[in-house]
């Protein structure tokens, strides 16, 4: 079936026309890109992992069907050459212990069918690789759904048929705390040493589904873990490689990197400066476990009737003193062309975290719009057009394929 991904191939040509001339007048945006790279981008498949969109939609309604001050929008999708962006259903570890987790998934899933509905021309929900020939047309984007974080199915098993039946085509199983199914990456707890028993079963269930299963934020133990278990190829959905940013758990390192390559799956890049800056990744980790510690500290001051930190204060403090450090658009092209030489370019792809770090990005590389400045970055690292077109969205949808292939529902 991997002849139906294939066969989406190149766009037509007036959404060609009509994208490029969207770029010619977004020159600032566009002041790495050549010719050469909008025309790549504007017929590729360009499929990004990893967008923050839903939590703008669901906090208050956002028109992204025109122009806005956000990352990802489909004015700056048609000028980036866009074609499918797996909206991130993101919950978060306070949610999670607030039993509000389920609820705030929902609203957010809501928020995306609706925008779809909303504007069927510009958006339509993508639920299968097997649909993208069917969905697709000029000027459309498809989205697909993911979750960041495993908080909202709870304890039960069964929601993960729920929120399959809503969508949701990949899971990442715990965010930035440890969770029901398995330790994260940035805490310096280490609860489970890996997976949970749960976690284990819902990895088998996942394979069940057809669900692919994200290791981005796990704990090393865990991302293996769940990459030998797994009887489908796993993915990293946004992760940076940790060759660049040492001691930064959050990043890929190069045995499980190698890991989900052996697999079969893909590291999708992600963009965000905290990940491909060793400066901004090592005040990322340190801003996590201190605020982490926070927390706890309050927590106690909370049952023994004393006075508690302010959270929002202490935030503001440290990122006034933790200024984000300038990062050009070559870090992710070196993070790139890293992951490609180290796993074969088979195992790459990108998860931008577009709308989810904050504006915290690199020159040139701040929007969907800014897709054909990375494509010229590659072309002048010297990679090919058809190795580049596997990054941009080949490999995932082969992935993709292969897990649908894998259930047994």
């Amino acid at each position: 079936m991997l002849g139906v991904v294939e066969s989406t191939g190149n766009k037509p040509m007036h959404r060609l026309a009509f994208a490029l001339a969207a770029c010619l007048a977004a020159t600032t945006a566009h002041a790495q890109a050549s010719n050469a790279s909008r025309a790549l981008a504007q017929d590729a498949i360009i499929v990004d992992t990893h967008i923050d969109a839903p939590g703008e939609l669901s906090g208050g309604w956002r028109d992204l069907t025109a122009e806005t001050d956000r990352e990802f929008d489909w004015p700056k999708a048609q000028a980036g050459g866009l074609d499918i962006a797996f909206m991130s259903i993101y919950t978060s570890p306070r949610e999670d212990a607030e039993g509000t987790a389920f609820h705030a998934a929902n609203q957010q899933i809501d928020a995306v069918w609706a925008l779809a509905a909303r504007a069927p021309d510009k958006f339509a929900v993508l639920t299968s690789p097997r649909d993208i020939a069917k969905l697709e047309r000029p000027g459309r984007v498809l989205l697909p759904l993911g979750m960041e974080n495993g908080a909202p199915i709870g304890d039960d098993l069964a929601k993960l048929s729920f929120f399959f039946d809503r969508g949701i085509r990949y899971i990442t199983l715990t965010h930035s705390a440890a969770n029901r199914l398995s330790d994260s990456s940035y805490s310096a707890e280490r609860k489970w040493n890996g997976l949970s028993p749960f976690g284990r079963e819902v990895v088998a269930e996942m394979n069940r589904l057809g669900m692919m299963v994200d290791v981005s934020h796990l704990s090393d133990a865990a991302a293996l873990e769940a990459a030998k278990l797994s009887r489908v190829p796993v993915v990293a959905t946004h992760s940076g490689m940790r060759h660049f940013t040492p001691g930064f758990e959050r990043n890929a390192s190069d045995e499980v990197a190698k890991a989900i390559a052996a697999k079969g799956g893909v590291v999708q890049i992600t963009f965000g400066t905290g990940f491909v800056n060793p400066v901004a990744a090592a005040n990322m980790q340190a801003k996590f476990r201190e605020r982490a510690a926070l927390q706890a500290r309050n927590a106690e001051a909370r049952a023994a009737g004393r006075e508690v930190e302010d959270e929002a204060a202490w935030n503001a403090a440290w990122d006034k003193s933790h200024p984000v450090p300038p990062t050009e658009l070559q870090a992710v092209v070196d993070q790139i062309v890293y992951a490609v030489n180290l796993l074969g370019v088979d195992h790459v792809g990108i998860g931008s975290d577009f709308d989810g770090v904050g504006g915290a990005l690199p020159n040139h590389l701040r929007t969907v719009a800014d897709y054909p400045n990375l494509i010229a970055g590659l072309q002048a690292a010297g990679m090919s057009d058809a190795d580049i077109r596997k990054v941009l969205g080949g490999n995932l949808l082969r992935v993709w394929t292969a897990v649908e292939d894998g259930a047994t529902r």
